[in-house]
């Protein structure tokens, strides 16, 4: 496995800590749920069971590709599947290119916002049967996407039967020291009001640096190169 650091545009310092105070100053925790606030406007959070709250960068995720990715989004140069799309910022970027791409998310509301970017997006479960299973010369698990599921063994697995032979993984890690984190959580959001709102509970994952290897075994992906820029962490896995 080659750790880089500086070449191919990756360097930078690790990613700050977990914000861990939760909840916010002069705001309630979350009570009933409600829907998705303006994201404009609101704050949201990722709220382990029995770990911190994480803040979720929405309004980054609504922009352009920021220079963190473009080294993994130059990357791919063959028919890609973004897996849990969301607004569909790097399948865009990828469409336009001319590469073959599709977005893949469970929310209705993230694949409108994908295609209205010019980019073909499915609504599914990325669990359930997909285009071109097989034949993808690559599959993205950005913005700590390699938690779907709660299971990044079994995620990777499916990851695994999505590509074609020699085909690659591009998921990103937490910072070292993280470990491996399994359990529930749930999103919090505060909106113009400055009310907290709660979404349902749902099995989530965070895997750092130094688990990835575990996390990979037995999946038919090798871990190939560890790759860190701006602060962030990614791994590219290779189908055997």
């Amino acid at each position: 496995m080659n750790r880089s650091s500086s070449s191919g545009g990756f360097d930078g310092p690790l990613a700050p800590p977990a914000w861990r105070g939760w909840p916010p100053a002069g705001r309630r925790r979350p009570g009933g749920c409600g829907g998705t606030a303006d994201t404009r406007r609101a704050e949201h959070w990722l709220v382990h069971a029995d770990a911190p709250a994480y803040p979720l960068p929405v309004r980054r995720w609504h922009g352009p590709p920021e220079p963190a990715v473009a080294p993994i989004v130059a990357r791919c140069l063959g028919p890609t599947i973004d897996l849990g799309c969301g607004p569909g910022r790097l399948a865009a970027t990828l469409a336009r290119r001319g590469v073959v791409t599709l977005g893949v998310d469970i929310s209705a509301h993230a694949v409108r916002l994908t295609r209205a970017r010019g980019a073909a997006a499915l609504r599914r479960d990325i669990f359930a049967p997909l285009p071109a299973e097989g034949r993808w010369a690559h599959a993205l698990l950005i913005d700590g996407n390699i938690g779907i599921g709660g299971d990044p063994v079994a995620l990777l697995r499916r990851c695994a039967a999505l590509l074609a032979p020699g085909g690659t993984v591009f998921t990103e890690l937490e910072p070292p020291g993280t470990g491996l984190w399994q359990g529930l959580a749930h999103v919090a959001s505060t909106g113009p009001d400055r009310g907290l709102r709660r979404g349902s509970a749902f099995r989530w994952a965070r895997v750092g640096v130094e688990s990835v290897q575990h996390v990979t075994a037995g999946t038919g992906l090798r871990v190939t190169e560890l790759l860190r820029c701006r602060g962030r962490w990614f791994a590219e896995l290779v189908r055997r």
